[in-house]
């Protein structure tokens, strides 16, 4: 028996390969063009919100004591042991002494714990936050000056602080942007401490109250 072949019944066309090609290079543009788009129309959203100067912040003061309850917190979690530790305003505000500058300078020049807010479990900052540009080969600053709430999510490291609220006074923050913001913690230089990072991934229970932060070991 004759083997049985397949002949095409389509006719092609040298067109073809042609049509494909401006196909890849039309998709390939679109995308760069949205690419663009997206990064101007951001910055312009962010050039609305933000002044080229920071804000000077007042001064942090040093809790003498917080060092040594961090230590036996973290000694307690490391032997297994139940251990709870509560932190105020004012220790929220000391540890950002504590905080290695992770290359965009340190959060004590940019951040002041202001109020806790109980309800909606969040910790509220005065913020001067630097803000990046489209033109990023320019030496150009700007800066988010106003109020960011900051609100604890559970990561293998520990607790983090996302962003989940930003407010500037006389200017309305564009809800994409918060949520842009949110998708980074602010924890990650103490995660990375040798001092503070087992204290951190040893707590498992955490709840914001209207005079402290308490940590615990134990849910």
């Amino acid at each position: 028996m004759s083997k049985i072949e397949k002949v095409p019944t389509g006719e092609f066309h040298s067109g073809y390969g042609c049509i494909i090609m401006a196909a890849v290079i039309g998709v390939f543009s679109f995308i760069l063009w949205w690419s663009y788009y997206t990064l101007t129309t951001m910055d312009a959203a962010i050039a609305a919100i933000t002044q080229t100067a920071p804000a000077t912040l007042p001064p942090v003061t040093a809790v003498p004591e917080l060092e040594k309850r961090l230590t036996d917190f973290a000694a307690a979690a490391t032997e297994g042991k139940p251990a709870t530790l509560k932190l105020s305003v004012a220790d929220l505000n000391a540890l950002l002494l504590l905080a290695p500058d992770g290359g965009n300078g340190s959060y004590k020049d940019m951040l002041r714990v202001t109020s806790l807010d109980a309800t909606h479990q969040t910790i509220v900052t005065k913020a001067s936050l630097p803000m990046n540009t489209a033109k990023f080969w320019e030496d150009t600053k700007r800066y988010l000056v106003g109020e960011v709430d900051f609100t604890l999510v559970p990561t293998e490291l520990g607790p983090d602080a996302k962003v989940s609220a930003v407010r500037v006074p006389g200017k309305t923050v564009p809800e994409e942007m918060v949520k842009g913001m949110a998708m980074y913690g602010y924890l990650g230089p103490y995660q990375n401490d040798a001092k503070l990072g087992p204290v951190l991934k040893a707590i498992v229970k955490y709840q914001v109250e209207a005079d402290g932060v308490v940590l615990s070991t134990v849910k």
